[in-house]
């Protein structure tokens, strides 16, 4: 006899409102469904808007598959670098389990809270309560300024809906945010999700009454808000150039407390030194505070931007030629003092692409190609258009391939790049560096960063005949027969053969001993 069928009680449990069953399993497709699947899961589950207005601020062409690591990863640290702001992730368990490595991995002291799930909880809505119940549990006000919850990709294609998530409890901020690799790009946008989403919270409570004050205090004189993760002697470099101007350097957005987002939205103006942060641009706007491109990079670059800056603040002429004099001579006599020599493809995907390819430039370097993950935005004309004037082909949204082609094609003197171009390089004899622990570690504003890059170029160059002699010594190691696939029985090959025959003369000449 058949065994009997049984059913459980999914069809009578209460399904909270915006949620909709959807058709993305937690244990079976889910986050291997691919992206095409996964997008028209999430605008079945009522996710259409998120990933529309993610579409339009981070368009995806002409490629659409990030080949970094998980978007989530830029949120992630964005808030665990911050003071006092809680992080909770909502996804598959391998997912959350890389995410928290990495970010370990890049120096994260704090836990990563998780809100574990399966197929029922997800499409009966008790994730969403557990969510829900896990942020009342952590919103200790002693603890916190700020809870941040990040959905990843199955439960934004599920589409748990964390817009219902209180705005505040015990009056810690709750933030919700959905970082999915399928409407995201790449991490650098995704900090970009969340300083947005930080800078709108932060600007409707301004807009609401009194705020607390930033523990750093508060400027006398006019700020330039500077948007885009930077060197931490960069602002600082800043900071002194616009001295002479009588502005101050205002707050490094991503922030890294609450209280700076109010000094933040309180400034003169915004620096897009890194230019694809689109929806904290659009906080920006929305406070009235105008933004410009670019950065102080190198003698051409540091000139037309005070010159920008002083415009955007009315500052009279002769207090910026006073900024100018000061200290376009020392970058100039930085930059000769250390002069880069050699033809140089760069890619990365960390957004200061640009800058960095016109600081090698005006350093001497020749530049045919720069790659980046990233698209191209108002915030990176300025930069775009002096790059492409001396005849750098620029690539947006560059993939793997891409990068791998100018490489190829150009055999430059150094490729930078992210590691898969590095492992290619080495592997062609050609010297290379890693873009973002080799080069963004480094300043690259006003004098200290005109010679920054000059030593670990140079020493790298330098090393290619070491490596062209490194690469003869292996040649062939790892492929063919000695990748450990062999094309025949290994005695058949004679060098083998040779070897088999010693062997044996020596265990018959020990067995002749023995008898």
């Amino acid at each position: 006899m058949a065994k009997e069928i049984s059913y459980d009680d999914t069809a009578s449990v209460e399904v909270l409102e915006g949620q909709v069953p959807s058709p993305v399993s937690a244990e079976g497709s889910g986050c291997h469904g691919g992206a095409a699947e996964l997008a028209r899961a999430a605008e079945l589950a009522g996710s259409a808007e998120i990933l529309a207005r993610y579409a339009k601020d981070y368009p995806k062409g002409p490629h659409d598959k990030p080949q970094s690591m998980c978007p989530a990863f830029g949120s992630l640290r964005t808030g665990l670098r911050m003071r006092r702001v809680g992080t909770v992730l909502s996804g598959s368990a391998c997912c959350v389990y890389g995410l928290s490595f990495v970010s370990h991995f890049y120096g994260a002291r704090r836990s990563v809270g998780y809100v574990p799930f399966d197929s029922e909880t997800l499409v009966t809505g008790k994730l969403f309560e557990d969510i829900r119940e896990s942020v009342h549990a952590m919103a200790d006000p002693e603890r916190y300024d700020a809870i941040v919850v990040t959905n990843l990709c199955v439960p934004t294609a599920s589409g748990v809906p964390l817009k219902l998530l209180p705005k505040e409890i015990n009056g810690v901020r709750i933030i919700g945010i959905d970082v999915p690799g399928f409407g995201v790009p790449t991490h650098a946008e995704a900090k970009d999700v969340l300083a947005g989403a930080m800078l709108a919270y932060a600007r409707e409570e301004a807009e609401a009454g009194p705020v607390a004050r930033p523990v750093a205090g508060v400027e006398d004189r006019p700020s330039l808000t500077l948007l885009g993760e930077m060197f931490p002697a960069d602002p600082v470099q800043i900071g002194a150039m616009l001295a002479p101007m009588g502005i101050a350097a205002g707050p490094v957005v991503p922030a890294r407390e609450w209280r700076e987002l109010y000094a933040a939205l309180d400034c003169g103006a915004v620096a897009a030194i890194h230019p694809f942060y689109t929806a904290s641009l659009r906080e920006f706007a929305r406070a009235g505070r105008p933004s410009f491109g670019s950065a102080p990079v190198g003698v051409e670059g540091t000139d037309a931007w005070l010159s920008t800056v002083g415009e955007a603040f009315g500052v009279a002429e002769a207090a910026v030629g006073a900024a100018k004099n000061a200290f376009l001579p020392a970058i100039r006599g930085a930059l000769a003092a250390a002069p880069i020599d050699g033809v140089i493809t760069l890619s990365g995907y960390e957004g200061s692409e640009l800058l960095v390819a016109r600081l090698l430039i005006e350093s001497g370097a020749e530049v045919p190609y720069v790659g980046t993950a990233c698209p191209r935005t108002e915030a990176a004309a300025v930069d775009a258009a002096w790059l492409e004037a001396r005849g750098v082909t620029l690539k947006w949204r560059a993939s793997l391939e891409d990068d791998l082609a100018a490489v190829e094609a150009i055999r430059p003197d150094l490729a930078i790049g992210t590691t898969p171009v590095v492992q290619k390089a080495k592997e062609m004899g050609v010297p290379a560096l890693y873009f973002t622990n080799l080069i963004s570690a480094r300043p690259l504003m006003g004098p200290a960063g005109a010679g920054s890059l000059a030593q670990v170029i140079n020493g790298a160059m330098a090393n290619r005949d070491r490596m062209a002699r490194m690469r003869a010594f292996y040649e062939g190691v790892g492929s063919g027969d000695r990748a450990g696939i062999w094309s025949g029985l290994p005695n058949e090959r004679p060098e083998f053969r040779a070897q088999n025959a010693k062997k044996l003369a020596k265990r018959r000449a020990a067995m002749g001993d023995l008898s």
